[in-house]
């Protein structure tokens, strides 16, 4: 599933999220969502969520529901 819908997308569930920095390369980080920091219903390039960890990046895909 992917990131582009903010109902899709809960604190605690496991995405992958592309960072800023690794936007060029698309390289895709996994981790667990804390914070959803997008506030329209949907965004073109993914919805933008805080981890747990305390990375920042777009929601690309969806691992678990």
């Amino acid at each position: 599933m992917n990131g582009q819908n903010r109902k899709d997308i809960l604190p605690g569930l496991e995405v992958d999220i592309v960072l800023k920095m690794n936007q060029k390369t698309g390289k895709l980080t996994r981790g667990i969502v804390k914070d959803i920091l997008t506030k329209s219903g949907t965004h073109p390039h993914g919805i933008k969520v805080r981890l747990t960890d305390g990375q920042i990046g777009r929601v690309k895909e969806i691992q678990s529901k």
